[in-house]
């Protein structure tokens, strides 16, 4: 645990207090946060480093690049808050977060949109029938289920056939309208299809049985966020699947398929399940795909508490 009173004398200074309550809202790399603070790499990484040391933040791999995020505790961070009252900047910093936001959410909707109606013909990493099968053997005959991320909804079909209902969340807006199409032309009238973003899923608290996550997380901007989401959703004693790319180190895949995270780590993904508050947390590697770059398919099973 951070030292209370380091953890004040590092939030005394405006510079360290704008980059962690920015943060506390985003994983974020040393080039976003240039881009957000309008500040050099050297001094924002002295800033960091400090933090860091303080036990303030933490940072990741991710390919290339190290994303970091906040590790404030929930009372400091609203002590982070009422201080930033008297640093106007900070306005500022929320305003341009909230722009990078959209740009990534633009480029992605931009990437699915172009892909829209084409599933089954191009490649996406990650996405086998043996992956999909394995998932599928973990849950059957469930209730009410939810596909974040859905695309045009192949897994959706496939769980539709053997729940009550579907519901498959996805955030552009021809995928959607695809997935509609599709769901009208195979007779599924428990399929429904919402437009939405898997880090605000359009559903009701404890309005499902099952959600599934298939190569939908790399995508987010925050997967412990979106996964706090589905763990909300979820209804006590319901379950979660993720089928999501072991961790990588592919850079391309980011401008190939829109990718904002190269996988995860097996216990990366137990812990951030664990953290939203799931347990009976089960992990596996369970493809390998022939071709370079071999990207490998993790799938993790977990429950919301009863």
């Amino acid at each position: 645990m951070a030292s209370m009173l380091k953890s004040l004398k590092l939030l005394t200074d405006p510079t360290r207090l704008r980059i962690l309550l920015l943060l506390d809202a985003e994983a974020l790399s040393v080039a976003d946060l240039q881009e957000l603070l309008g500040m050099g790499q050297s001094r924002i990484s002295t800033q960091l480093s400090q933090l860091k040391s303080g036990g303030l933040v933490r940072d990741e791999r991710s390919g290339k690049h190290n994303f970091y995020r906040s590790e404030m505790s929930r009372d400091l961070c609203r002590l982070a808050q009422e201080a930033a009252k008297e640093v106007p900047e900070t306005e500022k910093d929320a305003a341009a977060l909230r722009h990078l936001q959209h740009k990534r959410r633009d480029k992605t909707r931009a990437y699915f949109d172009e892909l829209a109606g084409r599933f089954g013909k191009d490649y996406v990493p990650g996405r086998s029938w043996k992956g999909l099968a394995e998932a599928l053997l973990k849950v059957t005959n469930q209730g009410v289920v939810a596909d974040l991320g859905a695309g045009e909804g192949t897994l959706a079909q496939m769980l539709a056939r053997q729940a009550d209902k579907v519901i498959a969340v996805d955030l552009s807006p021809k995928m959607v309208e695809f997935g509609r199409e599709l769901a009208s032309r195979h007779d599924l009238p428990n399929l429904e299809y919402r437009l939405g973003d898997i880090e605000e899923p359009p559903l009701e608290d404890a309005s499902v049985d099952l959600a599934f996550l298939s190569q939908a997380l790399h995508h987010a901007g925050s997967p412990p966020k979106a996964l706090a989401e589905t763990f909300r959703i979820v209804k006590p004693g319901g379950r979660v699947v993720v089928l999501d790319l072991l961790q990588h180190s592919f850079e391309e895949a980011r401008e190939l398929y829109a990718d904002v995270w190269l996988g995860f780590g097996e216990g990366e993904l137990a812990a951030m399940l664990e953290e939203a508050g799931f347990t009976q947390i089960e992990t596996a590697v369970v493809d390998r795909e022939p071709e370079p770059p071999n990207f490998q398919t993790l799938l993790a099973v977990a429950r919301k508490p009863a």
